[in-house]
Order: structure tokens, then C-alpha cells, then sequence
């Protein structure tokens, strides 16, 4: 999230709106609200924004619009920024499809689409309710986009952690042509 601001800010746009998918307590929206965005935020899950709310300035409280609705239901409107961080791929495989094209059909060019895929070499490539995908199947998905930045990143959780796990994470800023 931070390298596509920091993309937009060198353009000189230093506001914009951005939809927040699967924002949760919403980390990333407090990053987009204190740099001076309009936030769709979306979450399927009520309870998270019982936990952002409370945490947004007063002053930014307008910029916020908060939406209850899983992958299945999600409507993006048109925006300069799709952040999807650790989100689509807890979207079930069969919504995958529609979701992606929500996604490229809200971004205009020169927005961009920022977040994570998960690799099919992670632990969780076993579990039929998420999408994985290759490096090439990632950059198919983002044909008609410029590239800016594709981090593969694999690794394992250390043996402390309650139910380790292998993660293989492609980390992405894709600016649309």
C-alpha cells in the first residue's frame, strides 16, 4: 500500500479514492484516511469496523464509508486505488473470477491495484475455500497493467508459532494502463 501512495504522491496525487477490500480493523485505512483519501473500506465480517471506527480522527470520519459485504457481494465503484493487503486469496475459487473483474473494471488508468496473491506452493493451496495462484497465473491476471513492483516472497513460520505454516506470497503495486 505505502509504494503505490508513495507512486501517487511522485505523480502529484496526493488524494484520491480508494476501496479497502477485506479491510479489518483496518490498518490500511487509517494509513489511506491520514494521507488525505476517500475510503470505500468493505469487510465481510460486521465486527471489524466495531474495532476501526473508534481508532478514525474525528476529522477524517467523513472520508470513511464503511461496507458489510463478503467477496460474492462486494461492488466497487469506480476508484484511483484497489488495496486488496492479504485479501483475495480468502476469496472461495468460485467468486475469484468476478471479483478480479470488479476489481479491473473500477480501476481507470493510471490507478492502481495494490495487495497480495498466495503462491500454489503455500500451506493453505490445500484448502478449497482459497485462491492461489502461480507467478505466471498472477501475471496474466494483470495483463494491462504496468508491473511496479512483484515481490515473491517465500518462508516458514518459525516452530513457536501455534500452527506454523509455509507461506509463498506475491506482494504487488500494478499501475493500469
Amino acid at each position: 500500500l505505502v509504494a503505490a501512495l508513495d507512486s501517487f504522491a511522485k505523480e502529484g496525487l496526493a488524494e484520491g479514492l480508494a476501496v479497502d477490500l477485506a479491510a479489518g480493523e483496518g490498518r490500511d485505512t487509517l494509513e489511506l484516511l491520514r494521507r488525505g483519501w476517500r475510503v470505500v473500506a468493505t469487510d465481510g465480517h460486521p465486527e471489524a469496523f466495531s474495532h476501526l471506527w473508534p481508532r478514525v480522527p474525528e476529522a477524517q470520519k467523513g472520508l470513511l464509508r464503511t461496507v458489510v459485504a463478503d467477496f460474492a457481494e462486494t461492488q466497487i465503484p469506480d476508484c484511483d486505488l484497489v488495496n486488496a493487503s492479504y485479501a483475495v486469496p480468502f476469496c472461495e475459487p468460485r467468486h475469484f473470477p468476478a471479483l478480479w473483474r470488479a476489481i479491473v473494471l473500477a480501476i481507470p488508468p493510471g490507478g492502481r491495484f495494490a495487495g497480495q496473491f498466495f503462491g500454489r506452493r503455500d500451506s493453505w493451496a490445500s484448502l478449497p475455500d482459497r485462491t492461489h495462484h502461480s507467478r505466471d497465473e498472477v501475471e496474466r491476471l494483470l495483463e494491462g497493467f504496468e508491473i511496479e513492483m512483484m515481490d515473491e516472497e517465500e518462508m516458514d513460520d518459525t516452530p513457536d508459532v501455534r500452527n506454523p505454516k509455509h507461506w509463498q506470497l506475491f506482494h504487488v503495486v500494478a499501475r493500469k494502463c
